[in-house]
């Protein structure tokens, strides 16, 4: 079983949340992840995965074009991302800087996608997904990791 972690990031905030969300997903034994940029993700890797996380930078209140036009390119394998299990992640510069706004369009672009979406469990605040402030802090990278950890287990479970 492998859950993809897919990001767009210029600041290298997004791939450092990426990269704790990774090793949430590793804690998982039996489930391995890969983590890309969105310039180098291609459909193999959706069709190969059984979990996706995918995180944006806040662009204007929404994710990256770079994310956006990813999701766009998925519509010839849109139909078997079905049942995948996916979760959103996100940074920006500024504490409202539209991170919730932003992990909701990803999960719209993964619902119109058949996915099964889930977001942060309990422990790291119940709500979409991940979101830090610029860098991810030491409580950043701990909610990062239980996100990864949630979707591994799932994943674990549906494959039962």
């Amino acid at each position: 079983m492998k859950v993809l972690v897919v990001y767009h990031s210029v600041t290298e905030n997004t791939r450092i949340l990426a990269e704790s969300i990774a090793d949430g997903v590793n804690m998982v034994e039996g489930v391995e992840t890969e983590i890309k940029s969105v310039s180098e993700v291609r459909d193999d890797d959706f069709l190969s995965a059984d979990g996706i996380i995918a995180g944006s930078p806040v662009y204007f209140g929404g994710m990256s074009w770079q994310l956006k036009k990813m999701f766009d390119k998925l519509i010839n394998i849109r139909r078997d991302m079905k049942n995948k299990v996916g979760a959103a992640f996100s940074t920006s510069g500024h504490h409202t800087g539209g991170k919730e706004t932003t992990m909701m369009g990803i999960i719209q672009a993964m619902l119109i996608c058949g996915m099964i979406v889930v977001g942060d469990p309990f422990e790291s605040g119940g709500h979409y997904g991940v979101a830090c402030l610029g860098e991810p802090s030491e409580k950043g990278a701990e909610d990062g990791k239980l996100l990864g950890k949630r979707v591994a287990e799932l994943v674990k479970k549906l494959h039962i």
